[in-house]
């Protein structure tokens, strides 16, 4: 990896567009007079009075029940030590914007000048009436145990310090499960915790709670074991004291341990020490990035080893991304007065419990594995499993109710959960989701343009990103010279000319010729053909050397689409290709199509486009909804558009009675549940808006997407080539850094789908 030049792409990303990584939006109408008038004055006067009145208004009339707020003083952030409260913003703002993409909560993030544990507390005190409740964030020890422990009994909004409880609740879900499948008893087990700052106490602590003996447990910092002749200790680290005299140095502490808990610094346990511990022994390296001991040195050092670390490369990450956003979910919708010890337990359990049921099928589509079951490779959930909002959230809101410090009393838990699942939409959750199924099984990808940057950008990310792995199609001598001047690295990428005697090119251009031979080529154009790299590129696929083609950023879709179509061709049964784009929505993803390639699809041909766009949305793991939209509602216009939609609706509920699908309809009808209800209840699609839009030809396909790219906000990722046999996917013309590698996301999971169907026809 090139250094320098991620840490530029980390800066740009940070300083590109609108700074920063948050923005407040509104929630309300606010176009008219009216609207203005009700936001502010004279319409904001009444709830004003209403709270004025009833203080506990407040929830129901403002967002302080959905607001976290976010508070350092920037002592202590993440690996770079006391950098100052402005120089932690970026840590905070990333901080909001993991609360609001995992679990809807908004965040003011909010760094201050408080240099003394009463500054700090005096600060957050005052700001009470304005949160739900308060997330401590990378602050120093001893101070922050003070400063936590000062503001939970001040103020009666939830408050929790994640740095200290955050890793110990995830730990303590994994330790639960690292005892059942190593076979060994909580209140029997000889724990060494390496480490004594915050998180490290906060777990020693959560294992006490949960059943783990004191007198079992020998802790160290950075000037070594912890006991009570030591003079530099406060006390909090010294209630960790121990008086053992056979365990002064951490060599000698992990003979005969059964748990090594590390929250210290990279490679500082050896494989002797490994070797030296109890049967079975559990291993929690959790220093970041480079754990007390390589992942892959410990397994080999013990075969009976169950082994955690803090990274996601490997099995059981401890992420505390599995806890705090649905925590402060649970404890919010309850309007709770505290974070307590129940509620963090609640979620230990929860979280562990998850490990033990059925994987969904999403998770496994996202890691791309069938093999995740509860086990020493799988003790805790993955942080794309989508039943943590709803596990978590609700045993942490349960427990806050039992304990006695909920303010709200929920009775319908099934509503409740349903609220959750619907709370996070599926909008850039559904990218996040592919881009960890693409980098489960990358493929090799190749780039018909690549002597152009974004594309030797896109080919660098992908490849640092563990996404794909880039073969590149140009001129080599251009291409070096794009990758020096822009500081992209790419390794021992494989670079090939077609305007060179490069390699297979006789083989593809026989097969080239005897495919078209009887189109009017001879083998002569054949062989120049290939020099155009699109056709060299779709031969690459063809023949096996590629499992992808991504070009289109410098030419037209039909230039760009013909060789794939004479060289690779269309899938069994599939009589036309077809174009789609997935619009990236605040409401969730929607697809539409044909936006690309058929321009005035008849009936049979929109059929056709319907079949392949339903088949393609599956694969995302998502359950199509289809609307044939026209100008017509169900028959109320008459005309070609509409004969032609209701036509091709009436054909599709013969031939797939299964698929959910009606029209002839307009687009707000579809993607307005209510409306459609209201309106026309005799509907297939009654109940919820369509997700797959099916246009009646391409000229309204192709402004729709564009109109909602540009005036409603939407990300477009695309156009998604249907119905080829092997992946080729087209980049819109001048495409974004961020629309190439959407796209190349896309086309890698493709090639995986595409594998997986060829394996189980052979």
């Amino acid at each position: 990896m090139n250094k320098p030049n991620r840490n530029q792409d980390a800066l740009n990303y940070h300083s590109k567009g609108r700074p920063g990584k948050i923005q407040v939006v509104p929630t309300k109408p606010t176009n008219s007079q009216r609207d203005l008038t009700m936001a502010y004055s004279p319409g904001v006067a009444q709830p004003c009075l209403r709270i004025a009145d009833n203080v506990e208004d407040v929830y129901k009339y403002t967002a302080k029940g959905n607001l976290v707020g976010v508070i350092s003083n920037g002592t202590a952030v993440l690996g770079l030590g006391n950098i100052g409260p402005e120089a932690s913003k970026p840590v905070m703002e990333g901080k909001g914007l993991l609360f609001k993409i995992y679990a809807d909560i908004d965040v003011f993030d909010l760094e201050i000048n408080a240099k003394t544990a009463d500054e700090f507390v005096n600060i957050v005190r005052a700001l009470e009436p304005t949160f739900g409740g308060i997330n401590l964030e990378d602050i120093s020890a001893p101070s922050c145990f003070e400063i936590e422990r000062r503001l939970k009994a001040e103020m009666k909004i939830p408050v929790m310090h994640d740095d200290q409880h955050g890793t110990a609740i995830i730990s303590g879900a994994a330790l639960l499960n690292a005892c059942e499948i190593q076979g060994k008893k909580l209140d029997k087990i000889k724990m060494v915790v390496n480490g004594a700052g915050a998180a490290a106490v906060s777990c020693t602590k959560m294992y006490l709670t949960l059943g783990v003996k004191k007198e079992n447990i020998v802790m160290f910092d950075i000037n070594g074991l912890i006991t009570p002749e030591r003079t530099d200790l406060d006390e909090i680290r010294l209630a960790y004291a121990t008086t053992r005299k056979d365990a002064r140095t951490l060599a000698e502490a992990m003979k005969g341990a059964d748990v090594f808990i590390g929250l210290s610094a990279g490679n500082v346990v050896t494989p002797d020490m490994l070797r030296s511990m109890a049967k079975n022994p559990i291993v929690f390296a959790m220093a970041n990035p480079d754990p007390e001991i390589a992942y892959d040195t410990a397994v080999h050092a013990r075969k009976d080893i169950l082994m955690a670390t803090g990274r996601s490369d490997y099995p059981n990450q401890v992420n505390n991304v599995l806890g705090f956003p649905y925590i402060f979910r649970g404890a919010l919708d309850v309007r709770a007065t505290a974070i307590n010890e129940e509620m963090k337990v609640a979620a230990v359990k929860a979280i562990a419990d998850m490990a033990k049921k059925t994987i969904p099928e999403t998770v496994n589509l996202v890691y791309n594995t069938t093999t995740l079951k509860f086990g020493r490779d799988y003790i805790i959930p993955k942080p794309m499993d989508p039943r943590l909002i709803t596990e978590v959230s609700a045993a942490v809101a349960r427990a806050a109710i039992d304990s006695g410090v909920a303010r709200k009393v929920i009775t319908d838990w099934d509503a409740y959960h349903e609220e959750l699942r619907t709370r996070v939409g599926m909008n850039d959750k559904l990218l996040r989701n592919l881009t960890n199924k693409a980098k489960q099984n990358p493929k090799r990808i190749v780039f018909a343009e690549a002597d152009t940057y974004k594309i030797l950008k896109a080919a660098q990310i992908v490849k640092e990103e563990g996404i794909a792995t880039p073969i590149l199609l140009g001129n080599i001598k251009r291409i070096k010279q794009i990758m020096r001047e822009s500081d992209i690295e790419l390794g021992d990428v494989h670079i090939i000319d077609p305007n060179e005697n490069c390699e297979h090119i006789d083989e593809y251009a026989d097969y080239l010729y005897q495919k078209r031979q009887r189109r009017g080529i001879t083998l002569y154009e054949s062989k120049k053909l290939l020099h155009d790299r699109n056709y060299y590129g779709a031969c690459m696929v063809q023949f096996g050397e590629a499992d992808a083609l991504i070009s289109g950023l410098t030419k037209d879709y039909a230039t760009t689409i013909r060789p794939a179509l004479q060289i690779i061709g269309t899938e069994t049964g599939v009589k036309r290709v077809a174009g789609m784009y997935m619009m990236i929505t605040r409401k969730g993803p929607v697809f539409f199509g044909d936006t690309t390639v058929n321009v005035n699809p008849s009936v049979e041909e929109m059929v056709d486009i319907t079949v392949l766009m339903e088949h393609t949305v599956k694969q995302f793991n998502i359950t199509p909804r289809v609307a044939i939209l026209s100008y017509s509602n169900f028959g109320s216009n008459d005309g070609p558009v509409p004969e032609k939609t209701r036509e091709a609706v009436r054909i599709l509920h013969d031939r797939y009675p299964d698929m959910i699908v009606d029209g002839d309809m307009q687009a707000n009808f579809a993607l307005n549940a209510d409306l459609l209800a209201d309106n026309f209840p005799f509907s297939t699609l009654k109940g919820r808006p369509a997700n797959t839009l099916i246009f009646p030809n391409l000229e309204s396909g192709n402004i729709a997407y564009k109109l909602l790219q540009e005036m409603g906000g939407a990300e477009a990722v695309g156009p998604i080539l249907l119905g080829l046999k092997k992946p080729v996917h087209v980049l819109q013309l001048g495409s974004s850094v961020r629309e190439i590698v959407n796209m190349i996301t896309i086309a890698v999971v493709d090639a995986q789908e595409k594998g997986e169907s060829l394996k189980q026809k052979a």
